[in-house]
């Protein structure tokens, strides 16, 4: 009958390797199931895809490692985890794979599945827009569809000439579904002093490289707002750890109050007055929560120039910045400038480079904390963006999109029939 779902089962093959796609990853294949309870869904994830139904061939969380060297460092791991894809694609072939960012290892999933004649699907696809536009042909050649988090994202792939959908951001599907721990922000906010959230970011190179700088802005700020306390958010116990030996290597004076809290990220950012921050995804949390912050971003010396004069393509590194100014890809501007209109335009002031930007980071954290017509200056740019950008179903309309590709979606076959 015209319309009729097949009964057969279909079957899909996810590659996630960061701990966010982990996340993302987990609420898709919920969103999948909910519209194909009999899909199988297999491959390389996280423990969360695993909690949400993956039959999981290898964690690929475990490699999420930053910079050349260190990826040379792994390759005979990365080289194993593909071979083991291979052979999977083989035994159990799937009807798609399902790419989530992680994009140099991807682009050899991509082939694989490519090679073999399996449709690719891209979840949270390289920002080629932001640099690395040499790898289009590649993405025109390995995938078949594009699924854009940003909106000026799939207008820009479109353009290219790649088939891109936009379906929205899969962190606020997490962030509305979030419940916060309730007494624990309330013993949070007992203390009536000023709280500045640290937030190093989730993998183990972005906290070791950029929780330094992070706390000596931190004590730039105690040495002009009395009194005030800081908290640094570990991802988890490992990273918490790590934190407690990098605050004891700086000597950190034990007069000022400095707490480390692990898996309690949205509350420590939802009760802060004021967050510094390592550049990632956490600026939607941030956007979402209205919390003021300072985005930064190490990065070694001898890759600077190369990176922000021969690579980047954008003038912001910041998602929420990238969002906001439509100039983001005039980079003959320059980068974030606090001495022109960008102090009173961008929303959040962003520092990446080579040098020691502490001062200027802790400068903006003291103006919000003893200034509140600033304060309220930085919550006014993000509230109209939140109320535009900050709604669920990014999970719910990729499930839709994929299943539809696969003539699997319930919705789309009743109202075909």
């Amino acid at each position: 009958m015209a319309g009729q779902q097949s009964q057969s089962t279909n079957r899909v093959f996810f590659s996630v390797g960061e701990p966010s796609g982990d996340l993302h990853g987990a609420n898709l294949i919920r969103a999948l199931k909910e519209r194909a309870p009999e899909l199988e869904v297999r491959g390389m994830g996280g423990p969360r895809m695993s909690a949400a139904g993956l039959e999981t061939v290898q964690d690929l969380t475990q490699l999420a490692v930053m910079g050349i060297v260190q990826v040379i460092w792994n390759i005979h791991r990365f080289w194993r985890a593909w071979k083991r894809v291979c052979n999977d694609l083989d035994r159990h072939r799937p009807d798609a794979v399902v790419l989530i960012d992680f994009p140099g290892f991807n682009w050899w999933v991509a082939r694989a599945a490519k090679r073999r004649g399996i449709p690719v699907f891209y979840y949270g696809v390289p920002q080629l827009w932001a640099w690395g536009r040499w790898r289009l042909a590649k993405m025109k050649r390995l995938v078949d569809h594009v699924l854009c988090k940003l909106p000026f994202e799939a207008e820009w792939y479109q353009a290219q000439g790649v088939q891109a959908h936009y379906v929205g951001h899969p962190y606020f599907d997490e962030l509305l579904s979030q419940r916060l721990d309730r007494d624990f922000l309330r013993q949070l906010q007992q203390d009536e002093a000023p709280l500045v959230t640290l937030l190093p970011g989730s993998r183990r190179q972005e906290v070791r490289f950029n929780l330094p700088l992070l706390l000596r802005a931190a004590r730039a700020v105690a040495q002009q707002v009395h009194p005030v306390r800081f908290a640094i958010a570990g991802f988890n116990d490992e990273q918490a750890q790590m934190a407690k030996e990098i605050v004891a290597e700086h000597q950190w004076p034990e007069r000022i109050p400095l707490r480390i809290d692990v898996r309690k990220t949205a509350e420590l950012i939802a009760g802060a007055d004021a967050c510094i921050a390592c550049s990632g995804s956490v600026s939607l949390e941030l956007l979402f929560h209205l919390r003021p912050a300072v985005i930064v971003y190490r990065i070694k010396r001898s890759t600077w120039f190369l990176v922000r004069w021969l690579l980047l393509k954008v003038r912001y590194i910041t998602l929420v910045n990238l969002l906001a100014c439509e100039d983001r890809f005039e980079v003959s501007k320059g980068p974030y400038d606090a001495s022109t209109a960008d102090r009173i335009r961008v929303p959040y002031p962003e520092y990446a480079g080579y040098w020691d930007s502490s001062p200027e980071v802790a400068q903006h954290v003291v103006e919000w904390l003893t200034a509140p017509s600033q304060r309220a200056a930085c919550v006014a740019l993000l509230e109209p963006l939140r109320a535009h950008m900050a709604e669920a179903g990014a999970s719910r309309r990729a499930a839709s999109y994929i299943l539809d590709q696969l003539g699997r979606n319930p919705r789309a076959t009743e109202a075909a029939a």
